[in-house]
This record gives structure tokens, C-alpha cells and sequence, in this order.
């Protein structure tokens, strides 16, 4: 069976609440459509350690805003996250073993875990901006996994992804790009339902 020419790039971030609510539509378009779009993963590196202070007034800030997302898309949140005194918002170690992941097994692999840890982080509370958890969702080779994630090459990657992101338009998690065959692209920049990208 030939590969579609057409593809569907989502960019991404694990810790992105939006994202978590985008997962459903992201998973139809990649299971239901996969005959007519080659799907991939971007990451999009949503912040770094130190970018949220984690006090009172920035925790209010995401309890609204995973309200939001909870009433528009139906995704669920588990809010002990927003009651730990101490977090670092900081979503870089994620999106980098996302990248090790897809580098390593390829793309089916890299959406699988990245499936994993964004449901243990926003249903079940667990920090995923941990090495070691990170690690403990691996399905395979961990030896591999944290020998890639510590090298120079991950990183690399990493910096590639996010400059591949503004280079195509998407400034917004999530976005969905897509490229044809002659390489004419659309960035549908933002959360949307699965029937608003289909129209577009």
C-alpha cells in the first residue's frame, strides 16, 4: 500500500491543556483518515523551567483555564497538580522524550507515548516533567531511551521541532498542518473540533 502524500503535522505539547483536549480529534484524524494523510508529531515546547511561577494566582489561572477546556471538549482533569505547593511547570523534559520516542521506534511509537503521559499528567496528576517518570512509561528499551534523551543529538532535535514549528506558522498548541503533494500548506492554528478541520 503506497504512503499518502498528503500530510497532517500536529504540533504539540504534552503539558498543554489544550492539547489534552484536542487528543480525541487528533487520534480520529490519525486512525480514521490514515488512507488519505501521513500523520506526525511537533513539538512544540509550550514553556521551560522558571516561565510560570507556581503560585496562587497562576494556579487560579489554570484551574480556569482546564474548566474551559473540561466544558468544551469533555476531556477530564485531575486537579492535584493545582493543589501541590511546590511545581515546576516546566514541559521541555516531556516534549524531549516525545522526540527520543519518535527518533528512536518512529512515529506510531511517539503518538502512543505521547498518549500515555499526557493522560497520566491531566487524569491522573503525575509529573511528567521527571526524568524518571518519563522513563517509567517507556515501553521499550529504557537502556536506549535515556542513552538518546542525555545525548547531543536529542537535543538537537529538540531545537529543530520548535524551530520547524515557527517556521510553518504554528505559534498556537495546538496547531494542524497541512501539506500536499505540491508542498501548498495550511496551519489551522489553535484548538478545533474535528468537524471545523474537516471543513477547512
Amino acid at each position: 500500500m503506497s504512503t499518502p502524500s498528503t500530510q497532517l503535522i500536529f504540533v504539540i505539547d504534552p503539558m498543554c491543556s489544550w492539547c489534552w483536549g484536542f487528543h480525541p480529534v487528533m487520534e480520529t484524524l490519525r486512525k480514521s483518515y490514515s488512507k488519505a494523510y501521513t500523520c506526525s508529531i511537533v513539538l512544540g515546547g509550550l514553556r521551560t523551567s522558571g516561565q510560570m511561577l507556581w503560585n496562587e494566582e497562576n494556579r487560579r489561572y489554570l484551574q480556569k483555564n482546564w474548566q474551559a477546556v473540561e466544558q468544551i471538549t469533555g476531556q477530564s482533569f485531575h486537579p492535584k497538580l493545582l493543589n501541590l505547593k511546590h511545581f515546576d511547570y516546566n514541559t521541555y523534559p516531556a516534549c524531549k522524550a516525545v522526540v527520543t520516542i519518535r527518533e528512536l521506534w518512529g512515529e506510531d511509537a511517539a503518538f502512543l507515548y505521547y498518549s500515555t503521559i499526557q493522560s497520566a499528567f491531566y487524569t491522573k496528576g503525575i509529573d511528567i516533567s521527571s526524568i524518571d517518570i518519563l522513563t517509567s512509561y517507556v515501553h521499550q528499551n529504557r537502556q536506549a531511551f535515556t542513552s538518546f534523551y542525555q545525548s547531543d543529538r536529542a537535543e538537537l532535535l529538540m531545537q529543530h521541532d520548535f524551530s520547524k514549528a515557527r517556521s510553518m506558522g504554528a505559534n498556537a498548541f495546538p496547531s494542524t498542518v497541512k501539506i500536499d503533494a505540491d508542498g501548498h500548506m495550511v496551519c489551522i492554528s489553535g484548538y478545533k473540533s474535528l468537524e471545523e478541520i474537516l471543513k477547512i
